[in-house]
């Protein structure tokens, strides 16, 4: 069982391998390679109205993190976003649902009226997969968007799922 609770100040010494882990991999994510621990923690420790939560194993280990929050600002903030990094060892263990399943009851208990994935690596198969079986449907891709590491040029799907 995963357990998902609110991140602190204190999880990042657990979260920042697995951050720097999934970044350094090149083929999710579009955040400089080279970011520092300082600077990534300033970039995913988000603050209110927004949340960053983590996914904690039956012995108390974090294996995954994501955090939440408004889209974009003032006219836009009615449609949350979200983005999730799991540890590599913990994949496929049902840790990125939980958090998925998290993240939308949250946006739904804030009142937010949907929610948009603005970046969706096309070629990160296990990821689609899950958003689409969680109900989110992909609205359009940029194409050629994301320099993958091994697959060359992909697109960014956009995925979105009205909450109301």
């Amino acid at each position: 069982m995963t357990l998902i609770r609110t991140a602190t100040a204190a999880d990042w010494p657990a979260v920042w391998p697995i951050f720097q882990a999934v970044v350094a991999a090149g083929d999710t994510y579009a955040y400089p390679t080279d970011l520092t621990s300082d600077e990534a923690r300033r970039l995913w420790l988000a603050e209110a109205p927004g949340a960053t939560v983590v996914a904690v194993d039956d012995d108390g280990a974090v294996i995954g993190t994501a955090k939440m929050g408004p889209n974009r600002p003032g006219n836009g903030d009615h449609v949350g976003t979200a983005s999730f990094m799991v540890a590599e060892a913990a994949r496929g263990h049902g840790a990125g649902r939980a958090m998925g399943k998290y993240v939308v009851q949250w946006h739904r208990e804030n009142g937010y009226h949907a929610i948009q994935f603005n970046a969706v690596v096309e070629s990160n198969a296990a990821a689609v997969a899950l958003w689409q079986s969680l109900g989110f449907r992909i609205i359009g891709t940029v194409p050629e968007a994301f320099r993958h590491p091994t697959d060359g040029l992909v697109g960014l799907h956009v995925m979105y799922l009205r909450l109301g």
